[in-house]
């Protein structure tokens, strides 16, 4: 057995209580097992059923699923719909209509409500700017905007009349917007002047401007400019406009436009690749159904719910559970522009109180800096704040460490909370594996089971099925509705990264190793593919070495362990690390690394010991908190750093990364 397959074994098996299981939508095991059992036997009859029961279609469909061209997929593919009419004109004429639908809360505390009707308006206005402008169904729409309701409110105009939006989160550089933008073909940039972001102003139009002016840029016609801060901003005559003056006389009503279910939605471009940026293209329908299935699902949605995702708009989960999921499923939404860290790091669990949420969901590398943050500054700490609105917790974006899941459900939940964590990718539109709130004992660490329809399995190099406590390949043995649909421009690339020949050229190519546990069945991710390391013939997981370098409780707040190439192992296991005091140098650094090299030994087996550990105050970050290894990869070769870093939060800690102890 290898080290991947036989690492941290987790005893901790917390059932959903009697009175979750009794209000939950899906409710106990038994009724899991009978969805999962109806998508096998009739896979599909159960999708046809829920898209007809959950979406609003101005042409029903009468095909379901179109299999004739795998693996380009194709799903409902003879109907029609509109993406914003199912967020939002759906709900006119009922309850849901004067509800709030949007409590948004500016960087500096300032707080809006917006209803539905009034949300409904701005979009059909905003939608009114933009055919005003040219703007036509099919034409592409690049959105670079601050998280905010104006950002959300883009989205959906694009939507309503039928053009593709490329939302590029605000901390990319112009570069990746000049290729974003080349790529797409967009005829039209909507920004903002500024973003407020720690109560500091950072510029977003004139980075637009540095990303046209590189050239290759000629298909846009205008740049839309919300102003966000009284600051003024560089201005193009006849190319630039603010949205006061687009939005002027516009009426407030526009009908939504029928789309085919086919049509894309969006494309959206996976950050931190090399090369060609990748555009990721989903559909209307499966995409929108998975939304509004989802929230209802993994969510356990009431309608008195208070929802809120801390991600933001430029990555899938702010698409997915920020402007589509809520809002299709009429819920009650915040929306944050923020750093959870400013004012101070109780910002997060303030906003929970101050707003009475009830669902959160936010990122493990977030709750590992929160954790840290509340160990050395108790006036931070979550108990400080009357969290007992919340009911269920959610985790997202990378798999948490078991021991920050115990911070997180004890703290946080009060011990009450389900937490559900989700696996799923920019790829799959929506969450693909996690357990459900009223049905699923949770384990700490693991991402528990596969949502009903979704034919998960881990197979080996050849596609073949490997028994349960094996570590394997993670890959979708069917395709479901939100997959994705192609590579912008790049079909051969699709097929060649998700569906690959070697593996039958019909099984999609998660990227992610995973093992399944041999009492339960549950799936823990161990980490990308491209993560799993080779050190002496035996397969080690990072993310299960950071986990068991974040389970000394003691002593680490965070850690990251990437491979780095070895003369005598093949690959040396590296892992950065960030204490809960301060950071050692010298002699202690050297007896720190020891102890912690001493105990993954302990936790794994000599085999997973770090050959080299190094300490620092923090690790790189991007403004979402996703940490990017591929810098600390080549950091730990003793490579200049040269990939772009414009998104990172924190330059200055590569130069503290690049000292070893």
């Amino acid at each position: 057995m290898s080290a991947i397959e036989s690492v941290l074994v987790e005893n901790r098996v917390f059932p959903p209580s009697e009175a979750t299981v009794l209000a939950a939508r899906i409710s106990g095991m038994p009724a899991y097992e009978a969805m999962c059992a109806e998508a096998s036997r009739d896979f599909e009859g159960f999708w046809a059923g829920l898209a007809r029961n959950n979406l609003v279609w101005t042409k029903p469909f009468t095909r379901t699923l179109d299999e004739s061209n795998a693996p380009f997929f194709r799903w409902f593919d003879d109907g029609e719909l509109n993406a914003s009419a199912n967020c939002l004109d759906k709900h006119m004429g009922t309850p849901v209509e004067n509800k709030t639908a949007v409590i948004f809360e500016s960087d500096d505390g300032n707080v809006t409500r917006t209803t539905y009707r009034e949300l409904l308006g701005k979009v059909s206005q905003f939608a009114n700017a933009l055919k005003a402008e040219g703007i036509r169904k099919g034409d592409r729409v690049l959105i670079y905007m601050p998280m905010t309701l104006e950002g959300v409110v883009a989205m959906q105009a694009c939507a309503r009349i039928g053009a593709t939006h490329s939302v590029v989160f605000g901390g990319f550089s112009a570069k990746a917007l000049q290729e974003r933008i080349i790529d797409a073909g967009a005829v039209a940039v909507i920004t903002a002047n500024y973003q407020m972001r720690g109560g500091r102003e950072l510029p977003l139009k004139a980075i637009v401007d540095e990303g046209l002016a590189m050239g290759g840029c000629e298909s846009i016609r205008t740049v839309f400019v919300y102003q966000r801060t009284p600051t003024a901003c560089n201005m193009v005559a006849g190319r630039d406009k603010t949205f006061t003056e687009v939005l002027a006389g516009k009426s407030s009503e526009c009908a939504a436009e029928p789309v085919g279910a086919e049509h894309p939605l969006f494309v959206l471009y996976t950050s931190g690749s090399t090369g060609k940026p990748k555009g990721v293209q989903h559909s209307t329908g499966g995409y929108l159904l998975w939304a509004r299935l989802t929230m209802d699902w993994t969510f356990d949605l009431q309608p008195s719910d208070v929802f809120w995702c801390t991600a933001d708009i430029g990555w899938i989960t702010g698409h997915t559970y920020v402007a589509y999921g809520p809002l299709a499923a009429g819920a009650t939404q915040i929306i944050f522009e923020g750093i959870p860290t400013y004012p101070n790091a109780g910002r997060f669990w303030q906003m929970i109180e101050r707003h009475q949420c009830t669902i959160f969901y936010t990122a493990p590398t977030a709750i590992r800096s929160l954790i840290k943050a509340a160990e050395g500054d108790p006036k931070v700490h979550p108990d400080r704040s009357n969290l007992k609105t919340l009911r269920i917790l959610g985790s997202v974006g990378e798999p948490i460490n078991p021991e920050a899941w115990m911070w997180y459900y004890k703290n946080v939940g009060g011990e009450r909370c389900p937490i559900v964590d989700t696996f799923w990718q920019t790829e799959t539109g929506g969450h693909m594996i996690t357990p459900l709130p009223g049905a699923t004992p949770l384990v700490p660490g693991s991402c528990t089971l596969p949502l009903p329809g979704i034919m998960a399995a881990i197979v080996d190099e050849a596609g073949h099925d490997i028994p349960n406590g094996t570590g394997g390949i993670l890959v979708v043995k069917r395709p479901w509705p939100s997959m994705i649909r192609t590579i912008w421009n790049d079909p051969e690339r699709f097929k060649k990264s998700y569906f690959p020949e070697e593996m039958g050229g019909r099984l999609y190519l998660a990227g992610d190793g995973a093992v399944r546990s041999a009492d339960r069945g549950y799936f823990r991710i161990t980490g990308r593919i491209d993560d799993v390391l080779n050190v002496s013939g035996h397969r080690l997981g990072t993310m299960e070495i950071e986990s068991a370098l974040v389970s000394h409780t003691a002593l680490v707040a965070e850690a990251a362990v990437v491979g780095r190439p070895d003369d005598l192992t093949g690959e040396a296991v590296c892992a950065f690390v960030v204490l809960k005091g301060q950071r050692p140098t010298g002699d202690a650094a050297k007896a720190m690394a020891k102890e912690l090299r001493d105990w993954v030994a302990k936790e794994i087996g000599p085999i997973a010991k770090p050959k080299e550990i190094r300490f620092a105050e923090n690790l790189p970050k991007t403004r979402s908190g996703k940490i990017m290894r591929r810098l600390l990869r080549s950091i730990a070769k003793g490579e200049t750093v040269t990939q772009d870093t414009s998104t990172l939060e924190n330059p200055a800690i590569l130069d503290q990364l690049g000292q070893a102890w």
